[in-house]
């Protein structure tokens, strides 16, 4: 009589359970390291910010290498990259409507200098947001999965990314929407570019239509507390009068 698990090329029930047991438990030990750097480069002062934000990336880095299990499962795959495009032209849409509303009541804030300006301004903001979007969904949403039903881990990974945002109260329920809606497209779609160009746009679009003072300049965290729009103003000041 053949005994359970041999000749199949399966792990028997005996060995699956302890295998899947560690995973888990390897999953929430990931998951809490990674959250715990986030939040310490968003709660933490400069200059003591940049060097944390150097060992959390160091950090989440070295995670993601020791469980690499190829790009595919991560999103980063050709796989219905056309059936997804559709994302990008929503996020257009929507972002049109929002200039013309912000055009109306006049908070639109271009930066000078036309298309150039734009991009030399935005493009920076646009590598982040593909950062983030690569860390709720390829980070995040996959260790989750491993923790509860779909359904649950994709709320579960909109929370920490929207909490992640706090105690900013523009860009933290945007970004749970936004969060709730990009983990259940890539749970149906497993494809992570057009996510990352949606979140680029989305996010330039609230920079340029939300006022700076409402917003707090897209600050979160301890930024959003310690933003000033008047040392804004008195630092852009000096910098004119210093310049030759």
């Amino acid at each position: 009589m053949m005994q359970d698990g041999e000749q199949t090329g399966r792990p028997s029930t005996a060995q699956a359970k302890p295998a899947l047991a560690r995973s888990k438990q390897r999953a929430v030990i990931e998951i809490a390291v990674a959250y715990f750097l986030i939040l310490s480069v968003v709660w933490t002062q400069r200059p003591l910010q940049r060097f944390l934000w150097i060992v959390a990336a160091a950090g989440i880095a070295i995670i993601i290498w020791r469980s690499f299990e190829g790009w595919r499962p991560m999103g980063f795959t050709m796989a219905n990259l056309r059936r997804a495009l559709w994302i990008v032209g929503a996020a257009l849409a929507a972002a049109a409507i929002a200039l013309l509303i912000a055009a109306r009541l006049h908070t639109l804030r271009l930066p000078p200098g036309g298309l150039l300006g734009f991009i030399a301004t935005y493009i920076a903001y646009a590598i982040w947001t593909g950062v983030q979007q690569f860390l709720m969904q390829g980070f995040f949403l996959l260790r989750l999965l491993r923790l509860m039903p779909r359904a649950a881990a994709a709320l579960a990974a909109a929370g920490l990314f929207a909490a992640a945002h706090l105690p900013n109260p523009v860009l933290t329920p945007v970004t749970l929407v936004w969060g709730i809606a990009a983990c259940l497209l890539f749970l149906r779609y497993r494809n992570i570019y057009p996510l990352m160009v949606a979140h680029a746009i989305l996010g330039i679009t609230v920079a340029i239509t939300v006022p700076g003072p409402v917003v707090h300049n897209m600050r979160v965290g301890l930024g959003y507390l310690t933003y000033s729009p008047y040392a804004h103003k008195y630092s852009h000041h000096m910098r004119q009068l210093t310049q030759p």
